[in-house]
């Protein structure tokens, strides 16, 4: 055999060699840093190729379910969250983290996270970042306006500044909430809103309770801030569109995702660094359930064929290793938040993370089995911990678009979506 051909047959076996781990994720900032800064992971695992399919949230969500329940195998690693992970876990669906390298620091990761994405004391998921619900702000302009943002603003303290602060004829908004329809996109931040109001999806014998007084109040307020205070075309916003509206200096106030803060603070994406101000969500009249708890996470399905190699780069961007690669290469105020008591231990960090004190409070303090104020059989506050809620969900947030936008009331936005849930509960066998 000639050095040529038995060189060309041992190229061949290593190319043949290689795994590829087919990695589904979200189109959000630090989904995005982490396929740019997964080149690192490669290069120290050239037996390892990365294929990533970077979806937006509702059309990610819809691929991974039809993926996982019909064990379809086309994705190794799946970025879920605390909704799916106990329910995909219970059913044997995704392959537990058992064996985690002594380096990676399990006991690290904040308890409250760890705990969510856990089966029978197994971790199904590992969380690449966690995140509550926190109130930005314009610090400049709530000075020029001789405004003072309370630590734990009301649902009416935000009306008031809003109304003072709206300027649409200088592109100015007094608010930016997500309008953009999805039980992932407003109905993930108009459920907080109504627990601050009392509400709650189901009662303790899972009959929905939609049109109650309480849901009337939390959407109304909601959907009139925006109708009034917001920008035009609110109705298409969800959480990316918001983040640039405010990142580029046209909303007084965003309510939103406390990961935003780290995007807020990058000069590559944010024209308004250090005239961002933090305070607590707003709550209306119960302070139970008005800020949520959510991590995104990545897990491995049993449906993969590359489980060891899908394992190994779902330890490396989750670790400790990662989070220093992260200050390294985009600055300590990028790194993923809210997963690891290190971070926040981190002199470093809290010197680039102003927003950092607000962020754990929210997460801290968010009970996922107590959502609201009234005794309720689910878990989950921005969601409710059943399989059904993502059809239900997918539909109330359309009927909460429709409210925005003018094409329903508030009455028949809540009717309609009573009715729904009433139907889908009896198909599904909750109630009779």
């Amino acid at each position: 055999m000639s050095l040529a051909v038995a060189g060309l047959l041992l190229s061949s076996a290593c190319a043949f060699a290689q795994t590829t781990v087919t990695i589904g994720t979200v189109n959000n900032s630090d989904m995005v840093v982490m396929q740019e800064l997964s080149k690192t992971f490669e290069k120290s695992h050239p037996d390892i190729k990365l294929n990533w399919v970077v979806l937006e949230e509702n059309v990610l969500r819809q691929k991974l379910t039809t993926d996982i329940t019909t064990s379809g195998g086309q994705f190794d690693v799946m970025t879920i969250g605390l909704y799916e992970a106990p329910m995909w876990g219970k059913k044997g669906w995704l392959q537990a983290f058992d064996k985690p390298p002594a380096s990676y620091q399990i006991d690290d990761v904040l308890k409250s996270v760890r705990d969510g994405l856990a089966v029978d004391g197994k971790q199904v998921a590992l969380p690449f970042y966690a995140e509550s619900q926190m109130t930005f702000y314009r610090k400049d302009l709530f000075e020029a306006a001789g405004l003072t943002m309370p630590a734990e603003p009301t649902w009416k303290d935000i009306a008031g500044f809003a109304e003072k602060l709206n300027k649409p004829d200088q592109s100015q908004y007094g608010i930016c909430l997500r309008g953009k329809p999805g039980w992932g996109e407003n109905v993930g931040q108009i459920t907080p809103t109504a627990n601050g109001f009392g509400a709650r999806w189901f009662d303790m014998d899972w009959k929905p309770q939609l049109n109650s007084p309480e849901w009337k109040e939390a959407l109304t307020t909601y959907t009139d801030l925006l109708k009034k205070f917001g920008p035009p075309g609110a109705a298409s916003n969800g959480f990316n569109e918001n983040l640039a509206l405010f990142a580029s200096g046209n909303c007084a106030m965003w309510i939103d995702a406390t990961v935003a803060a780290s995007f807020l603070q990058d000069p590559n994406q944010s024209t308004v660094i250090d005239k961002v101000g933090y305070a607590m969500s707003p709550y209306g009249t119960s302070k139970t359930g008005y800020h949520y708890l959510w991590a995104w996470a990545l897990a491995v399905p049993t449906s993969s064929k590359s489980v060891d190699a899908a394992q190994e780069f779902v330890y490396w961007a989750t670790s400790p290793e990662y989070i220093q690669l992260v200050a390294k290469e985009k600055g300590w105020g990028s790194v993923p938040p809210g997963t690891r008591n290190s971070t926040y231990a981190s002199k470093d960090y809290k010197a680039a993370a102003p927003f950092a004190d607000v962020t754990l409070k929210s997460i801290e303090s968010a009970d996922l089995h107590k959502p609201t104020r009234d005794p309720v059989p689910y878990y989950g506050i921005g969601f409710v911990g059943i399989p059904e809620f993502q059809a239900i969900g997918t539909t109330v947030g359309q009927n909460f678009t429709a409210a925005l936008t003018g094409q329903l009331s508030v009455d028949q936005a809540l009717d309609n979506s009573q009715k729904l849930a009433e139907r889908a509960m009896k198909e599904a066998g909750y109630i009779k």
